[in-house]
């Protein structure tokens, strides 16, 4: 083979050899990360967040609605020439639980493409799940058998029942595998939308309101945990949890009292439940207007506030694991890895000559 037709090595080969993009378009969030490769995992070039509320109304009219398909168009207006600028080479776009409910979900895809240029795929909740798992890994505790990722997310939340396997000699990685999976039909926006709706901002949500939400989570929670005796396990104290979503990471700012968000402070932190509990009975009594008030509540978040924290509530009292590992990744990063296993697939040498 002639030198300059052979495969170039380290560097210049694999996902040393690409820019990288990746876009979560959920319910709540546009999401954003560009990254090239790094010896220990990527290094962000670029990152962009919007609070689209895509998911706006769904769980009431079933459609996308049209403020909020101009609000996200023009968000991924803004992806769309931060990517052109970065010359990213290898891109995977993915949409999630509002284009799923909504019936207009297809035809809206098709107008970001006509507007954009962008490509998105639709993925089911379980690619979901994988993706919010490959991103979390390294958090797990490989001398802890059994792993529960909680993804709350704004249209639903995930649920990973994941085996963590023992580290192999000379490999300081954490793998795991998921066993099973649940999708709950109630996110943040949604849950919000079906319990609080026409709430005054001024007053607080009230007690039994916000325990209902509680129990609409927790009833869906429960076959779940008896399918795969989960509880026993967490008595065993064999169970570890991790939380990856902006209640989990809002939860973790509170409870540090950041007075501005840190993701280097908050990611991989962990949270006591009875941190958990106490901060959500804290919460449960106050306003929207006094939510905005915290720091790392703000207008952005604070009226989907409560519906999270019900939310995270039922997932504590439903498994009593002492301790959430706190996660400020998702499904953006499982994308940017799965990209550059990839690549580095297409770039072996052997691999390519045996197909």
């Amino acid at each position: 083979m002639a030198q300059d037709s052979m495969p170039k090595g380290g560097w210049h080969s694999g996902r040393f050899a690409h820019t990288f993009a990746a876009i979560d378009l959920g319910t709540n969030n546009c999401r954003l990360l560009v990254a090239r490769a790094s010896i220990s995992g990527f290094e962000v070039l670029d990152a962009y967040s919007r609070p689209v509320r895509l998911g706006e109304g769904v769980a009431l009219n079933g459609a996308l609605c049209g403020d909020a398909i101009e609000r996200t168009l023009e968000a991924l207006g803004v992806c769309a020439t931060k990517i052109e600028r970065h010359r990213v080479t290898r891109a995977r776009h993915i949409a999630t639980e509002a284009c799923r409910r909504a019936c207009n979900g297809q035809d809206f895809l098709a107008l970001v493409r006509q507007r954009t240029g962008l490509d998105f795929e639709l993925i089911p909740p379980r690619e979901e799940a994988r993706l919010a798992l490959s991103s979390c890994e390294s958090l797990l505790d490989p001398d802890i058998p059994y792993g529960l990722l909680v993804d709350i997310g704004g249209g639903s939340t995930e649920v990973c029942w994941v085996r963590v396997l023992p580290r192999k000699p000379g490999c300081e990685a954490t793998t795991a595998e998921l066993i099973d999976m649940t999708s709950v039909p109630w996110g943040v926006v949604t849950l919000t939308e079906a319990c609080a709706r026409g709430q005054s901002r001024n007053e607080p949500l009230g007690h039994g309101r916000y325990m209902d939400m509680v129990e609409r989570i927790g009833e869906t929670l429960r076959p779940f945990c008896a399918r795969h005796n989960i509880g026993r396990a967490i008595a065993r104290g064999d169970v570890q949890m991790v939380g990856a979503s902006g209640t989990v990471t809002t939860f973790s700012a509170h409870h540090l009292g950041l007075k501005r968000y840190h993701r280097g402070t908050v990611d991989g932190s962990r949270l006591s439940r009875e941190s958990i509990l106490a901060i959500c009975k804290q919460l449960a009594g106050l306003s929207v207007a006094d939510l905005r008030m915290f720091p790392c509540i703000g207008d952005d978040r604070a009226d989907l506030a409560l519906a999270g924290g019900a939310i995270l509530e039922a997932v504590c009292r439903q498994w009593p694991a002492p301790v959430i590992r706190v996660a400020d990744r998702g499904l953006r990063e499982g994308v940017l890895m799965d990209l550059m296993r990839q690549a580095d697939r297409e770039a072996d040498f052997l691999c390519r000559t045996r197909h």
